[in-house]
């Protein structure tokens, strides 16, 4: 049987979910996989809802891979929860298994499913609007590292190669440049000079991995403030998700990333790099709710480097903008042609503006460490 769009009683079947169909709606705030809210009603007249995701293939090949990874760090997150006496079923996703034992099913299309509980009484950001807020996420995403500190990373498998490989993605950059597929090099040339003059900043976190200086970690990869779901009440981060691209990494580059997006006091896309720039009351709040949750399980070195790799994770992102735009823009999707060009310089802005408040930047982690303990 062909399953062309979601098929309520498909799921239930597939997932043996109880109860009589309800309703279900979309979902439209993720940008990979199609997601739906999906409930059911007991005979009681009690509803229980889910979330129904079907997987993008196109850029998730193994489902078996993917899932075997999300499930492993779902359940040990489970057990922490559970032996601190928390809420399981509300701070971490709870995955359901199929009649075959697998944590997804296939339809007579091809297409895969999966299915969770829906975590009820709580709201997503897509802007950090104070330094409470972003503290918080900070709490949050420390929480999330240091409760899968014990987690054998070499329990799980790379979802997305090289992914934040610093070493790799400047080897795609230079390759780009020398091809040139677009024809518009010569219109960045500023930009390819300014990460030519940071070369060297690709090697140092991966060098440090190499040598047994970082240890390898499980990561999320990819710690935007709308990856938290915030509690109604509490107003606390309570749940991470998306945890498609979670990983064997380094947890500097959870952190690093986090500021880039969140301690931006422009946006990814402005054109006037003038209004770019790091606040650095943003930088020092995230590193003390970070450090507050995942202070103790983390390494000297890892914190030494926190603040360098808000810049890494940038310099990171810049690259991979003008990797695309040189390529024709084939990666990221675009409103108008200079479109990656414009987020590629917005970047670079911010990393300049880091190299500027280094020593800002390090101090304000020192203070965070000092209120955390470490």
């Amino acid at each position: 049987m062909e399953q062309k769009a979601l098929d309520p009683l498909f799921i239930q079947q597939s997932f043996s979910l109880p109860g009589e169909y309800d309703t279900f709606e979309a979902l439209n705030d993720g940008h990979i996989n199609t997601t739906y809210r999906l409930r059911f009603r007991g005979p009681d007249g009690k509803a229980e809802t889910y979330v129904v995701q079907k997987i993008n293939l196109n850029v998730f090949h193994d489902p078996d891979v993917l899932m075997q990874n999300i499930v492993g760090v779902t359940t040990h997150l489970q057990k922490k929860i559970a032996a601190r006496g928390g809420d399981v079923r509300r701070e971490t996703l709870n995955f359901l298994p199929a009649a075959d034992g697998k944590y997804y099913i296939r339809d007579g299309a091809g297409d895969c499913w999966r299915c969770y509980y829906h975590v009820g009484g709580v709201y997503t950001c897509n802007t950090i609007d104070s330094e409470a807020v972003f503290f918080s996420a900070g709490e949050a995403f420390g929480a999330f590292q240091n409760e899968l500190a014990d987690y054998p990373s070499e329990q799980l498998s790379e979802t997305i190669p090289n992914f934040h490989n610093t070493v790799s993605r400047y080897r795609d950059f230079e390759r780009a440049a020398a091809e040139n597929l677009s024809g518009r090099a010569e219109q960045a040339q500023a930009e390819i000079d300014f990460v030519r003059a940071r070369e060297r900043d690709a090697h140092v976190l991966v060098d440090l991995l190499e040598s047994g200086e970082l240890p390898l970690r499980v990561t999320h990869n990819d710690t935007k403030l709308n990856n938290i779901l915030f509690d109604k009440e509490t107003n606390k981060g309570l749940c991470i998700i998306d945890l498609d691209t979670v990983m064997p990494g380094l947890a500097l580059y959870d952190f690093g990333d986090s500021i880039r997006f969140g301690a931006n006091t422009a946006s990814e896309d402005e054109p006037d790099v003038s209004k770019v720039s790091l606040s650095l009351p943003l930088y020092e709040a995230y590193a003390r709710g970070y450090l507050k949750s995942a202070g103790q399980s983390l390494t000297d070195a890892e914190i030494q480097y926190l603040p360098f790799s808000a810049k890494l994770m940038t310099y990171e992102c810049g690259m991979r903008f003008l990797t695309d735009f040189l390529n024709g823009d084939t990666y990221f999707k675009t409103a108008y042609p200079e479109h990656n060009l414009v987020r590629c310089r917005t970047q670079l802005a911010l990393v300049a503006d880091m190299e500027k408040k280094a020593e800002e930047m390090r101090a304000a982690t020192a203070r965070a460490c000092a209120e955390a303990g470490r």
